[in-house]
């Protein structure tokens, strides 16, 4: 019960949003066209060590991690920020400009909420992905 009364809750405020990827034009236009009514972006970061502070220190409710990083993981980001955020466990949002089954398993396989293609990005996307819960809540339903 208590899950469901945060939910309805994340329906009603902004969610605060980190975005991270290498290439910053795309940040740019990514933190421009989410902002608003249902996203507050409150930081951008271009690698896992600069995404891992903003997140300790701006403490967004939702994570978009683009899966390539120049020579980072972005799968293996959203791995370290499950662990080291907790709370972050149904807000790690898995993002790229290649789809889904270019990755095999290794979506399904992460801890992140799952995948939203750039170009099907938008802050309705993120929320319904986000409201949808973490990974073990979809297998359970």
């Amino acid at each position: 019960m208590r899950r469901r009364d945060d939910r309805a809750i994340l329906r009603r405020v902004p969610l605060r949003c980190l975005i991270v990827d290498d290439n910053e034009p795309f940040l740019e236009i990514a933190a421009a066209s989410l902002a608003g009514d249902d996203l507050d972006v409150v930081g951008t970061a271009t690698t896992s060590v600069a995404a891992l502070r903003q997140v300790r220190d701006l403490q967004p409710d939702v994570v978009l991690v683009d899966i390539n990083l120049r020579e980072e993981s972005g799968i293996e980001l959203a791995r370290m920020l499950v662990e080291r955020f907790p709370q972050l466990a149904s807000g790690v949002v898995l993002i790229s400009t290649r789809a889904e089954q270019d990755f095999g398993g290794l979506i399904k396989a992460s801890p992140a909420a799952g995948f939203i293609p750039k170009t099907q990005l938008s802050a309705r996307a993120v929320r319904e992905l986000v409201a949808s819960g973490s990974p073990s809540d979809r297998e359970e339903t």
